[in-house]
């Protein structure tokens, strides 16, 4: 009979143990959030996972600029945001549209919505953005989105997007992605 229980406690015991690690192991978040404040422009964002960052020289419309690019991605999703400096801020407007214009061709995108907000001079300075959604094809014919939002103060540039899988990418995710880019 003891020995019966004894057997009973253990095996209670073991299932418990099981579905508390079960549990910790549901719990583990496939979208780790953290907050990165970029060491090359004045910006910081949360980012679902560990970035990398790159540069490289990139022409915006006829205006070369070198781009730096820190992203995160998590499964076929990237979370990306890329700045650089244009030589004068009455040529940042036209940089923000190349850049939307490139990032929907290399979706072979249509715009599905477009919000601009023109360039104003405010207290922080010159600044204007354009925030798109978009939705294309992979050249092996899968759907994609991109969710972005490009953004310029006086000289600097950024467009701050998430690109993936059309049915992969949360709504929820990019909106809070892009809510948490701030320019400092």
């Amino acid at each position: 009979m003891k020995s019966a229980r004894l057997q009973s406690a253990r095996l209670f015991t073991r299932s418990l143990s099981v579905c508390a690690l079960l549990a910790l192991l549901a719990c583990s978040p496939k979208f780790n959030w953290r907050e990165v404040h970029s060491k090359d422009a004045p910006y910081s964002v949360l980012l679902p996972a560990k970035p990398s960052t790159f540069s490289r020289p990139i022409d915006l419309d006829g205006v070369p600029v070198t781009m730096t690019m820190t992203a995160a991605k998590v499964d076929d999703t990237v979370f990306a945001v890329g700045s650089a400096t244009v030589p004068d801020a009455a040529r940042a407007q036209a940089a923000l549209i190349a850049m939307k214009t490139a990032l929907v061709k290399n979706i072979n995108g249509t715009v599905k919505a477009e919000k601009t907000n023109a360039a104003a001079n405010n207290a922080q300075g010159l600044s204007a953005s354009i925030d798109v959604e978009a939705v294309g094809a992979t050249p092996g014919g899968k759907p994609e989105v991109l969710f972005g939002h490009f953004v310029s103060k006086d000289k600097e540039i950024y467009q701050v997007i998430v690109m993936g899988p059309e049915t992969a990418v949360s709504r929820e995710n990019a909106e809070t992605f892009i809510a948490s880019f701030k320019h400092n």
